[in-house]
């Protein structure tokens, strides 16, 4: 609660000097903490039915897009993608979550079923994205039950957050070798690498404090010119950096690497935990190429995941000693 106390008032403080609007940071700081004391409540309570029923209406809003946008700002095609590819992605997680807390062989088997099902939904509804991460996060599901030890795989995730991260900065500062480089930009539109380019631009002239929140639409040309503007770089780390400085981002990445501690050191076994947290990476991986994060759907279903991984099951289901 400390961090995301910290995050919230950076963002007051650069909105504060910088003339900024701090709403939707305060937004996604609010989305994430009910959603992780609601997850830790009701994770608590139903291990298997709390993440069950969170995969099925995580699949339904991710079906019944565009309806969860809440206005025009929100409703630009490519920001619809990363949230049906981050909401599928997060039930994927949280079917998986209720597979491995059920001891009942059966039920496991349908929980398996359906992170399958949310999976080739996204291959029907056109979200390779959502599909890919959906099928990664079911593959690593099964392989966690593997794993005597958690710490190899929650450092593992760790690495490979900071690598796709890593990666994207590099394309915004066209740091890469020729043929990585031509690689990378033929995955992603020459529009969004422009918006991460400027992003970075805006970084450098204000390390500090950056340009303030939700300034980047006015003073990205790229942005303005858009044919569905929402004034994202669609990227959370570079946009962190463009608009709260270096702070911003630190703050950003220790929010994960809490939640990465947290897992670790949570009471339920070592599958859920992994499961959990392949499914929260697959989503920072998603963020740091998009704008899924500017959903509060999205942000509060994070929430619930990592309550419903870390929560302490009143019937003592899976209690592990975290190494």
């Amino acid at each position: 609660m400390i961090l995301l106390g910290s995050c919230a008032g950076w963002s007051l403080i650069t909105a504060a000097a910088r003339d900024g609007r701090p709403e939707g940071m305060l937004l996604a700081v609010l989305a994430v903490a009910a959603g992780y004391a609601s997850g830790r409540i009701s994770g608590a309570l139903l291990p298997v039915a709390a993440p069950c029923a969170g995969a099925v209406a995580g699949l339904a809003l991710a079906v019944a897009e565009p309806g969860l946008s809440p206005g025009l700002r929100y409703a630009a095609p490519l920001g619809q993608a990363d949230a049906t590819a981050a909401l599928l992605t997060l039930a994927t997680g949280a079917a998986c979550c209720a597979a491995w807390a059920t001891p009942v062989p059966a039920l496991r088997l349908a929980m398996r079923v359906l992170a399958a099902g949310i999976a080739l939904t996204g291959a029907v509804m056109g979200s390779t994205a959502g599909c890919a991460a959906s099928a990664v996060v079911l593959l690593c599901s099964l392989a966690a039950g593997a794993m005597p030890h958690r710490g190899a795989g929650v450092a593992g995730l760790a690495l490979a957050a900071a690598l796709m991260a890593g990666a994207i900065w590099a394309v915004a500062a066209d740091a890469l070798p020729g043929g990585l480089a031509d690689a990378l930009d033929s995955r992603f539109t020459g529009h969004r690498v422009q918006l991460w380019h400027e992003a970075l631009r805006l970084a450098d002239r204000d390390t500090a404090l950056g340009a303030g929140p939700g300034r980047f639409g006015e003073l990205s040309p790229t942005a303005q010119q858009s044919l569905t503007p929402d004034g994202r770089p669609h990227s959370a780390p570079l946009q962190q950096a463009a608009e709260q400085g270096l702070v911003g981002v630190l703050l950003l990445a220790a929010a994960f690497g809490w939640m990465l501690y947290a897992l670790w050191r949570g009471p339920r076994s070592t599958p859920v935990v992994l499961s959990a947290g392949t499914a929260l990476t697959a989503l920072a991986a998603l963020a740091a190429v998009g704008n899924a994060l500017s959903f509060p759907t999205v942000t509060a279903g994070a929430g619930l995941l990592a309550g419903w991984a870390t929560a302490r099951s009143w019937a003592g289901e899976g209690v592990e000693q975290p190494l």
